[in-house]
């Protein structure tokens, strides 16, 4: 027995409120035949239908088909099995799993849907804040991602969001693999990245130069550090040549408008300082 799931993209993944399908092939086909198809979410059954096996054209194989629709976002596992009969063994099918994601969730929010928003974030890098409460540091992820996806530059995880994130949205493509333990900031998504031997670990926003004191492009190694506040309000520095750096800062807009810096946001700063260390390379690109 076949079964697949349509419209959930090549990602597996919908949105709430969206109704799929699973469809499937039994063979031979037995008149009289059924299925049951059960919908587990986290490991717990909510849901069971049966569907009767029709036959196809040939008369060799059967069909089925349900579909199914849910306000809870969550993985989804389908499970499809067909009864033992006079005529034909038992079926069990392999398991398929679908990713419901939200269609919005709203900054201050709490629960299930804020969770697995993000627990997606993170997965693709992302660094989102506490569990199931959708705060600050949340919203600078989503903020990330947006920048990432070329989507407007807000905090709000609206249903362009999801949708962008269901069809594979937000990955961060990296431009120096080679480079290992280091650092990427792509000034034309105002992101930088931290990246180890090809794997992104962490995703922030950032604000580089305005135009009148642009950021330097180039390929460098950070030289020093410098713990705390500096006299110009810079937090936990990272300086990568002369006086540029990555810090953070208590004003750090969605564009580029800093002195020449790398700004992140002061909650970001300490993390950001642990991560780097003297000799690893940056990359700051267009």
């Amino acid at each position: 027995m076949t079964v697949v799931v349509d419209h959930v993209g090549k990602f597996a993944t919908t949105l709430t409120g969206r109704r799929w399908r699973v469809r499937g092939d039994v063979v031979p086909y037995v008149e009289g035949q059924h299925v049951v198809v059960r919908f587990f979410r986290d490991g717990k059954k909510f849901l069971a239908k049966r569907a009767a096996v029709k036959p196809g054209a040939s008369g060799k194989a059967g069909h089925f088909k349900v579909s199914l629709s849910t306000k809870v976002s969550g993985t989804v596992t389908v499970r499809v099995t067909k009864e033992a009969s006079a005529t034909q063994l038992a079926i069990k099918a392999p398991a398929q799993h679908v990713l419901v994601l939200p269609d919005h969730v709203t900054p201050g929010t709490t629960g299930n849907a804020v969770r697995v928003l993000q627990r997606q974030l993170k997965a693709l890098g992302y660094v989102p804040g506490r569990r199931g409460t959708y705060d600050a540091r949340t919203g600078r992820a989503v903020l990330a991602f947006r920048k990432v996806s070329g989507l407007s530059r807000t905090s709000v995880a609206d249903h362009a969001f999801f949708r962008r994130l269901a069809n594979g949205g937000g990955h961060f493509k990296i431009r120096y693999p080679g480079h290992g333990k280091h650092v990427e900031a792509d000034l034309s998504k105002q992101v930088i990245a931290l990246i180890d031997h090809g794997r992104v670990q962490r995703i922030y926003p950032t604000s580089s130069g305005k135009p009148s004191t642009p950021t330097v492009l180039g390929h460098y190694r950070f030289y020093s550090k410098t713990p705390g506040f500096n006299s110009h309000q810079m937090y936990f520095s990272n300086y990568f040549i002369g006086g540029y750096a990555i810090h953070g800062y208590y004003d750090v807009p969605t564009y580029n408008a800093s002195h020449g810096c790398l700004r992140i946001p002061n909650a970001d700063a300490l993390s950001v300082y642990n991560w780097v260390r003297i000799g690893d390379r940056i990359d700051v690109y267009p």
